[in-house]
């Protein structure tokens, strides 16, 4: 009987010795497993997934902790399908039991979870669990996130060897992270490097603005993996950006949006001269302007491109889905660098383009001098001869036709003096023009509207439109706005003003109810009658999809 105790007692330790052998197999499996990736999202991946396989726990989950320190930026889950993960809802914060391994980062081991006393229970469709394990994770002297592992199989609870051996692997992990990180950031730091000699080189080859503006904003968007990228440029006399190019995510509703400076992160950004960020742009109260055009949108970032007098001359505008990882530090300097570098590349096209301006403004005093000091003067010579050869020219006809021809010259000196003068008041402007006018006023509609509308302006609505009708058309896009927002009840409302060859073109169009077949029509009658007193024409369309598309137009005079 002795004798058999004695074995059974001697089996079971070199049982014991094989599971401890085989389990330190395991945790230099996982140590290898993990250490050999190098991007970071399969590092985390294996991290979590290595984590729940070495204690046997059916559920595990790895936090990543965002840059305020107190919230979860990112939760990646093993043991949950992919329908229980959408019936619960969104993911888990960093509140409750999470953020007691985040305000305190040690082992934390529960016999049962729902006991403590920062426990705040499961949401609806939650699947039960009972133990708890929770390690953080640190890379160098940062903790990067916490490690949360529960319900180890066969209903048995965690031991101080389940924390032993997840201890272990989170410190192999931290190395992990660490070495995924510097080579994400080399690799990230080369696609910038050569992001900014792209633009750099499409400057210098002469691209123009509107490309490079593309250009700068398709390659922030690819490198920070962003699923909405665009730049809003300030406009002179406008209380708000103008969205001058968008890609990705709803870019054609926010292509030349009016985004106000109050309750953005581009407006923040414009104002401040400095980053801003935001870890839920769909929802953040700070900006709440935002919340209505970036829907389902996560951490999302605004960066000046360049600053004059403490505000930026633009904002790069970027932002990743719901649930994707915050922009960091070692993300937020590079982008910074490439912001900075993408507004010298905007300055040196600006200053490209007024030299270009003062060239031909050069050379327009220089065809002026020469039509005044050496056309006019010997077209009045040549006048002056024929009118002293028509008195000596005794046949009738003859002395008729000499006379025409003078009459002739004196007509084209005119005409001349005044080309010269066209010449040279061309391009002085006075006070705000038709283009800032018009941001103006569709910014300013946005408090009544309850959203901003989307503004599109084409053509040289400066130059060519002259004062007196940039008045009839101010007047016309004031009155299509107040009726918008008073009757249409409309979630969209876009707004086109286009200057093209001889006609400018004013279209409003939105998805609300229409325009009543019996309802009152007199602002609508003064607005034709405006287009009919100028010559154009003014049209109500219903489109297909609903809503309404009001069209005004007037000609505009030949040689504006």
């Amino acid at each position: 009987m002795r004798l058999d105790e004695l074995l059974d007692e001697l089996q079971a330790r070199i049982d014991a010795v094989r599971g401890t052998r085989d389990r330190v197999h395991s945790l230099l499996e996982a140590v290898v497993s993990v250490g050999r990736e190098l991007d970071l999202a399969q590092v985390l991946r294996r991290i979590v997934e290595a984590a729940a396989l070495l204690v046997d726990a059916d559920y595990g989950a790895l936090g990543v902790i965002g840059p305020d320190g107190r919230t979860l930026s990112q939760f990646l889950t093993v043991g949950l399908t992919e329908k229980e993960i959408s019936e619960i809802g969104p993911l888990p914060a960093g509140h409750g039991l999470l953020g007691e391994v985040i305000h305190h980062p040690e082992p934390l081991r529960l016999t049962e979870l729902g006991a403590h006393s920062s426990s705040y229970g499961f949401p609806a469709h939650h699947p039960p669990m009972r133990t708890f394990l929770g390690v953080p994770i640190r890379v160098r002297d940062e903790v990067f996130g916490n490690l949360y592992l529960t319900d180890k199989r066969g209903g048995i609870d965690f031991d101080t060897e389940d924390e032993t051996v997840i201890s272990t692997l989170s410190v192999a992990a931290g190395v992990a992270i660490d070495n995924a990180r510097l080579y994400e950031g080399s690799q990230r730091q080369q696609r910038w490097l050569r992001a900014n000699a792209e633009i750099t080189g499409s400057l210098l080859s002469g691209s123009p603005r509107p490309a490079v503006l593309e250009l700068i904003a398709r390659r922030a968007q690819e490198i920070t993996a962003a699923r909405l990228a665009d730049i809003s440029m300030p406009v002179a006399g406008a209380e708000g950006l103008v969205v001058e190019f968008a890609v990705g995510a709803d870019s054609e509703a926010r292509q030349g949006l009016v985004v106000p400076f109050a309750g953005t992160l581009s407006g923040a950004a414009h104002q401040t001269g400095q980053p801003v960020a935001s870890l839920h742009a769909s929802d953040d109260d700070r900006y709440p302007a935002d919340v209505q055009v970036q829907a389902g949108l996560g951490p999302a970032v605004a960066v000046p491109l360049g600053t004059t007098a403490g505000e930026s001359r633009g904002v790069l505008l970027l932002a990743r889905p719901v649930g994707d990882p915050a922009f960091g530090d070692g993300e937020l300097e590079p982008l910074v660098a490439f912001a900075g570098q993408a507004a010298l590349a905007l300055e040196l096209a600006e200053r490209r383009r007024d030299a270009e301006q003062i060239a031909l403004l050069e050379e327009r005093d220089r065809i002026a001098r020469d039509l005044h000091d050496l056309a006019i003067q010997r077209l009045f010579a040549t006048g002056m001869t024929l009118q002293s050869v028509a008195r000596l020219v005794e046949h009738e006809e003859a002395a008729e036709r000499v006379s025409r021809a003078v009459d002739d010259l004196d007509e084209t000196i005119k005409i001349i003096r005044s080309t010269i003068f066209g010449l040279r008041t061309k391009d002085r402007e006075s006070g705000p023009g038709l283009r800032a006018r018009a941001a103006r006023a569709v910014g300013d509609a946005a408090t009544a509207l309850g959203h901003p509308p989307r503004l599109s302006m084409e053509g040289l609505l400066d130059t060519d439109v002259p004062p007196q009708i940039a008045d009839h058309v101010m007047a016309v896009l004031g009155e299509l706005l107040s009726n918008a927002a008073r009757h249409s009840q409309a979630t969209r409302v876009g707004v086109t003003l286009k200057a093209g060859p001889g006609e400018i073109m004013l279209t409003v169009s939105d998805n609300g109810r229409g325009i009543p077949a019996q309802g009152r029509r007199s602002g609508l009658l003064n607005l034709a009658e405006r287009a009919e007193g100028l010559g154009g024409t003014f049209s109500i369309d219903t489109p297909d999809e609903g809503g309404s598309r009001l069209v005004w137009r007037a000609p505009l005079p030949t040689g504006s």
